[in-house]
């Protein structure tokens, strides 16, 4: 198939519900916050994490859908072996762009020791994600019954000692984030119209299949698409963002579910050769 001809752009909304939506290790794992605002913070990388799992998870040992970046991968040793016989430069990045969907979604740096495929700027970026309200994370002790090690542990007190630990969640958080899909990094990775649904499948879907005691309940809640009628766009898409106003209904109390929020898409005279796709 042939690469996508259209420019994108979207915005996503997902939501959290006695959670930690995307832990930071600096802080002792404690949910990501702007200091400045008290507004929740996801990293791009945390999203993208979740759509290589749910496509690995719907495409499992298809070809031409493989995963380049996942859980215990060597990535030299992947590239060498997938690139075998194919010299170092634009041809093993081809190669590397057609089995593994992620490289042709988000690109990678693939130019390691073993063998060197270059670099691949992916037509897919998105931004952080950001509460559209200040978030309070909730602090929680955890105990448990079992110990770890019994080498301290006396026989008598064996079955009373306990594991103390921390967790933390957010009550309610609503995020949202923008994203960007390029028709003309598109031609460089070979990035179809299949690969794009299935890009917009894994965001309504994904939180379904990553569902964790951690992350509480998580939830897609809105997708809305821009579609250009042209490769290179017929409108910036900072106007076209601004189309999406996200109003908390209720000012004076904290938000608890979705439905607290107004979400209003203003349609009205949009820019020639230019789109709405309420895919959620």
């Amino acid at each position: 198939m042939e690469p996508i001809k259209n420019r994108y752009d979207f915005i996503y909304l997902f939501d959290v519900e006695d959670g930690n939506p995307n832990g930071d290790p600096d802080a002792g794992n404690m949910p990501r916050i702007d200091a400045e605002t008290g507004e929740g913070l996801v990293t791009d990388v945390c999203l993208k994490r979740k759509v290589r799992n749910y496509v690995q998870a719907v495409k499992y040992g298809q070809p031409n859908y493989g995963i380049f970046i996942k859980e215990g991968s060597v990535l030299g040793a992947t590239i060498a072996d997938s690139t075998k016989n194919e010299a170092p430069g634009k041809e093993s990045r081809k190669v590397m762009c057609e089995k593994f969907y992620d490289v042709r979604a988000f690109g990678a740096v693939m130019s390691l020791k073993k063998k060197n495929a270059g670099q691949v700027r992916g037509p897919i970026q998105l931004t952080f994600g950001r509460s559209v309200s200040p978030i309070v994370t909730s602090e929680h002790t955890i105990t448990r019954m079992a110990v770890a090690d019994d080498k301290d542990t006396k026989e008598e007190d064996f079955g009373t000692r306990q594991t103390m630990g921390r967790k933390y969640t957010v009550p309610y958080g609503l995020y949202l984030t923008h994203g960007y899909v390029s028709a003309n990094l598109a031609k460089q990775t070979g990035f179809t119209e299949d690969d794009l649904n299935l890009f917009w499948e894994a965001l309504k879907n994904m939180f379904d299949v990553d569902h964790s005691a951690a992350r509480g309940m998580m939830c897609s809640r809105r997708l809305i698409v821009f579609r250009h009628d042209s490769e290179l766009g017929n409108a910036p898409s900072y106007q076209l963002f601004d189309r999406v106003s996200v109003t908390l209904k209720d000012a004076s109390r904290p938000p608890r579910s979705f439905d607290d929020y107004d979400v209003m898409i203003d349609e009205g005279n949009l820019p020639q050769g230019v789109e709405i796709l309420n895919l959620i």
